[in-house]
Formats: C-alpha cells, structure tokens, sequence
C-alpha cells in the first residue's frame, strides 16, 4: 500500500501516511490485544458475566469501525482514544465486579463453614439432649415407684389417722365429761365461797353483791387517790381472807382455781401519784392481793388485774355515780 501513495504525491516530497498506518496498526494490535485480555477475562467469569458477551461483541464492532475510520479521518483519533479509555475504565469496572463477587463469594463459603459449624453442634446438642431425656425418664420411673410407695404409706396413715381420730373424739368426749363434772364441782365451790362471804359480810357498808362477784367500794379501802389500804379496809380483807382459806382447804386438788382481784376507777383523770386511772386501778388490786398473801392465802390462787375506768356500773356524773365506780370486785374463777 506504501508504494502506490509514494508514486501519487512523488518522489521527493516527505510522505508521513505509512508512519502514522504503522502506528495506528501496533495502536490496533494494542487494542486487539486488550481486547483479547478483556474476552479472556469475560470467559474467566463463566455464566456469572455471560450478559455482557452481547456489549463485547457491539464494543467489538464499533472498534472496528473506529479502526476503518482511523484509516481514512485523522481527527477522529482523538475521539477513538477517547473511547479505548473508556473501554479501559468499563475493563476496570469489571475487573471490580469480579473481585466484588469473588468476596462475595468468599463470604458465603465462610457463611456455609460457620452454618456446618451450627448444624454440627446443634446435632451434638440434640444428642445430649436425647441423654438427659434417657436420664429423666430412668429418674421419672424411679419417682413413680417412690410415689407408689408413698402412697401405700399414705393410705397406711390416714387409716391410722381414722382409727386416732375415732380414739380421739372418744377422748374428747371423755374430756369434755370430766371438764362439765369440775366445772360442777367448782360451782358448787363457788356457791360455798359466796355463802361464806355473804355470812361474813353481811350488810356491812360498801359491799355490795352483783352477780357472782363481791363489789367494795374502793373509798372504803382506800384513801382518794392511794393504793394503801386503811386499818378498816385491811379489817374486812382480813375476814374475806379467812374464809377463802376455809374454803380452799375443801377444795379438791384437781380443781383449778383462782380468786380474781378486779380494780376499778372514775372517769376523772388522776393527777397525783399515779400516771393514769389504769396505773391506780391495778396498784389496789396488788395491794389486796399482797395483803390476802400476808394473811395466809397461797400466791398461785390469786390474780390481780387493773381496769381503769372503763368498765363503769353507772354512767352518770353524780358523786355516788362515781363512788360506785370506784370499787373492788372478787370472783371465783377457773384459772
């Protein structure tokens, strides 16, 4: 092709057209050759990047047609480099695709070993579990046996627990015979007492009966506001206390009983001597108790108890209102 063009334009005129076809063929060799590294490439990504075999072959096509037209317009080289960079970046691109799904592909595999990794402790669990399952049904028959036995013996025990109940209900039946027969005797102790009382009393001043119980007016006993007892108290305490000695010496050992020291005041506030009306109230019950002690009573059938003023006989505000609201009460009672 070179000498036909020399001939054309003539011998002595400086021809540059074979140097720059001879350039543009090693340009077409470059470009040939990348893209025979490009196709090797796309063959290498196999089924994954066959989509773009249709845009090789176009790219083909069109390089082509640059290198026919590189042949016949100069200008258009620049366009044709252009385009080639382009290529070349697209190359990239794809180079980068690949190693994108290399890695992608590299952490799947590593997802499958960590996922077998799991499926094989999981198996290794299911196993344990099928031993533990082993050792609780050996555990739950050993329980059941266990069970059986206990229940032979509960049944044993509430025959046993009848046969104590039919005993015990006879007790109490017994019992509760044995409790109506002393609580006779002791009523007719009590009727004693209270014959007694009433035979050593008599009508005497500030005594009075209410019920089962003997009421002394405290004002008899006692000066206003002191739990002392005076000489005329301690004198009718005396006689109150020989009878109860009387009695008790009549008194069956397997009753049990006591005689009670009830202390009672007003609704007036105290204001010397004593914090409160409760305080004065269980101060002369002890000093009738220790006095029936002096006079030869035995400790253990006495008992002192203060109520304060809040168990009045009378609700109203007179002065003889409030003298029979201060008083002494002693009963006979079942310990």
């Amino acid at each position: 092709m070179a000498g036909p063009r020399l001939s054309r334009r003539g011998a002595g005129a400086e021809d540059y057209w074979p140097g720059f076809v001879d350039a543009l063929a090693t340009l077409l060799l470059v470009v040939v050759f990348l893209l025979s590294l490009f196709i090797a490439a796309q063959f290498t990504l196999g089924r994954a990047l066959s989509n773009r075999d249709a845009e090789l072959a176009r790219l083909n096509t069109r390089l082509s047609d640059l290198a026919n037209m590189l042949a016949l317009e100069e200008d258009k080289n620049k366009s044709a480099q252009e385009r080639i960079t382009l290529l070349l970046v697209t190359l990239e691109q794809k180079n980068s695709e690949m190693d994108a799904l290399q890695e992608t592909l590299a952490n799947t595999l590593t997802a499958s070993t960590d996922i077998q990794t799991a499926l094989d402790a999981e198996k290794e669990i299911s196993q344990n579990a099928r031993d533990e399952i082993a050792v609780l049904a050996a555990q739950i028959a050993a329980l059941n046996v266990q069970l059986a036995t206990l229940n032979a013996a509960l049944e044993a025990a509430e025959k046993k627990d009848a046969e104590q109940k039919t005993r015990i209900v006879n007790l109490g039946k017994r019992l509760n015979a044995a409790l109506a027969q002393k609580v006779s005797e002791l009523a007719r102790y009590k009727s004693e007492f209270f014959g007694r009382l009433l035979e050593v009393l008599g009508d005497r001043e500030g005594v009075r009966v209410v019920g089962d119980r003997f009421v002394f007016e405290t004002d008899v006993l006692f000066a206003s506001a002191s739990a002392e007892l005076n000489p005329a108290g301690e004198q009718s305490l005396a006689q109150i206390a020989a009878a109860i000695i009387t009695v008790s010496t009549e008194i069956p050992a397997d009753i049990d009983w006591v005689i009670r020291v009830d202390g009672h005041t007003d609704n007036i506030p105290i204001r010397t001597g004593y914090a409160s009306n409760w305080e004065l109230s269980a101060a002369r019950a002890i000093s009738v108790v220790k006095f029936f002690i002096r006079a030869g009573v035995p400790p253990k059938r006495l008992v002192a108890a203060g109520f304060g003023e809040f168990h009045p006989i009378d609700r109203g505000r007179s002065s003889a209102a409030l003298a029979r609201n201060r008083r002494i009460e002693l009963k006979m009672d079942a310990r």
